[in-house]
């Protein structure tokens, strides 16, 4: 498997555009993303568990209930939620779309991200729809991820090439995600293409199977949004043999997909609001997998140890009350604790109880831009990781006016 260009346009039959419609002030901002497979997909998604669900998320359900889809429409800068008439504004923007690209309302995913409980027109959306129709391109990738970002800094794309009963496939993907983030279901946008051939069934158990050890293990700030999904479309142009049912070929496509969705996941972390730092937790030696998710989630969203990382202080009883307070059957006198980072390591816990070590040497292992919480549980086999970021005062000063 090899990492390759192209973001969401690397799959053979996929092109992408994004333009600033009007819906975002910021004439500089591009607000709204378009994908599309030059022929019908398997399609299949996963949705925020939020009770509270953005407009989007119902159409877009109803939408894929047959497994196909051809296309992906996305505004960013207001999330058509808690709005009387959002099922309508969300059904039209897809009616708008197919007719522009030829096909049927029903072929299309809808998403928005952004404000919630703001009305959201369709008059900039219908205006910008032909220049974003007619610069689809190959190439469109990154206009299309820079469409979809709200407070966001940098784009987020990744693919990968990768091989299926001889032939070469490609699975690429798009994300957005800084704030709003949390594990339960996937608590932000992501937009991922393949061109492997695939059942929507099969496919459908692939995204749900990979997000439990991806996207549900992430998170920046402990709120679960109302809009978010992951959204995979597969069209079958890479001419691999089906696959429809598990198998050496299903694992294999398996792997390409979690591959790209970890690498998002570091992504999104990394880019968290206000953040400096991307931490990644390894949590090993678990007695089972539930054990060692609990634990990875508790410490990555600590709010208590975020702010330590921030300030770059080996603080290491955070950890370890973030996982007595897990819920988890941990025996704590058996914990050991280690930060590291490019700067080195620092092992700060072992069975239980602090260690003699350097302030100074901890001080460099945790200035890096990416921190490893290694926590060795040793009752066990199992492994787990979970993502998130550090919390810094710029977090509470994007937050603070994020409406106004």
């Amino acid at each position: 498997m090899n990492v390759i260009e192209g973001g969401v346009c690397a799959a053979k039959g996929f092109s992408a555009n994004g333009v600033h419609c009007g819906i975002r002030k910021n004439q500089t901002k591009k607000d709204l993303s378009l994908i599309f497979s030059s022929v019908p997909a398997s399609a299949a998604a996963v949705y925020t568990t939020n009770l509270v669900k953005g407009a989007p998320l119902t159409v877009t359900k109803k939408h894929l209930s047959n497994g196909i889809a051809q296309a992906v429409i996305c505004n960013s800068g207001n999330a058509n939620t808690c709005n009387a008439n959002g099922i309508e504004i969300a059904e039209e923007m897809s009616a708008i779309a197919a007719k522009a690209l030829g096909i049927s309302a029903e072929d299309m995913i809808v998403a928005s991200t952004g404000v919630i409980g703001q009305p959201l027109s369709m008059e900039p959306i219908a205006a910008g729809l032909p220049e974003l129709v007619a610069g689809l391109s190959p190439e469109g990738g990154q206009a299309a991820a820079e469409g979809i970002m709200t407070t966001d800094t940098v784009r987020k794309e990744v693919a990968v090439e990768f091989t299926l009963g001889g032939k070469t496939c490609r699975l690429g993907g798009i994300a957005k995600g800084s704030g709003m983030i949390h594990p339960n279901m996937a608590t932000m946008l992501v937009f991922l293409t393949t061109d492997a051939a695939i059942t929507p069934a099969m496919l459908q158990k692939a995204l749900s199977g990979d997000i439990a050890n991806t996207f549900n293990m992430l998170s920046i700030d402990g709120d679960t949004s109302t809009n978010d999904m992951v959204t995979v479309l597969a069209n079958g142009l890479a001419g691999n043999p089906v696959v429809d049912a598990e198998g050496e070929d299903f694992t294999a496509f398996m792997q390409a997909l979690n591959s790209v969705t970890i690498a998002l996941c570091r992504k999104i972390a990394g880019d968290g609001e206000g953040a400096t730092k991307l931490l990644e937790c390894k949590v090993t030696g678990a007695a089972d997998l539930t054990t060692a998710k609990t634990v990875a989630k508790s410490v990555i969203c600590s709010s208590l140890l975020k702010a330590a990382m921030f300030g770059a202080d080996a603080n290491w009883g955070r950890v370890l009350c973030a996982i007595g307070y897990s819920g988890a059957n941990v025996d704590v006198n058996k914990v050991d604790v280690a930060f590291r980072s490019a700067a080195g390591t620092v092992e700060v816990c072992k069975n239980g109880a602090g260690l003699d070590f350097s302030e100074e040497i901890a001080k460099k292992v945790l200035l890096e831009k990416e921190i490893e919480i290694l926590v060795e549980l040793n009752s066990g086999e199992i492994s787990s990781t979970a993502w998130g970021c550090d919390l810094t005062y710029d977090y509470v000063k994007i937050n603070g006016d994020y409406r106004t």
